[in-house]
């Protein structure tokens, strides 16, 4: 096994406040954010092995730019109980999905998509490159109503 750091990218409109993958967490992300902040560390096989997985679980706030229109005064005791109220739209989300084969290990790269669909990599490559399974579009759209 080899340590990895972990990176997410946030193809959605809400913010990822926080995830993890395999136990180890991750950096926060805004909408349509990502691959600049690393956590430390994960871990993947050096080599990798047919039904390789990894399990996945994030807190959404589907709304992230609204506590920037309230008229309270930030941190305030007013404003505090409307981000109590405002945490209750929060969500939480578990996967485990498959990470598809790479020759050379790297970072452990989660993708966060429309609908809490989520990719995870471990391909010794990035975003844009030969060879990157997930190249998706930072602003993807998103769909009103999700299937399953």
């Amino acid at each position: 096994m080899l340590s990895a750091p972990v990176t997410g990218y946030n193809h959605t409109s809400a913010a990822i406040n926080r995830f993890s993958v395999n136990g180890a967490g991750g950096p926060n992300l805004g909408p349509h954010q990502g691959g600049g902040k690393q956590s430390c560390c994960g871990v993947v096989p050096r080599y990798w092995v047919p039904g390789l997985r990894a399990v996945v679980e994030w807190e959404k706030d589907p709304d992230p730019y609204t506590y920037g229109d309230w008229p309270e005064r930030q941190f305030s005791d007013a404003w505090t109980k409307r981000m109590a109220e405002h945490k209750k739209g929060y969500s939480r989300h578990k996967v485990i999905v498959e990470i598809p084969r790479y020759d050379i290990p790297g970072v452990l790269k989660v993708h966060f998509l429309p609908c809490d669909q989520v990719r995870v990599t471990a391909a010794g490559t990035s975003p844009g490159y030969p060879g990157y399974p997930y190249n998706y579009p930072m602003e993807m759209e998103e769909s009103e109503v999700c299937q399953g």
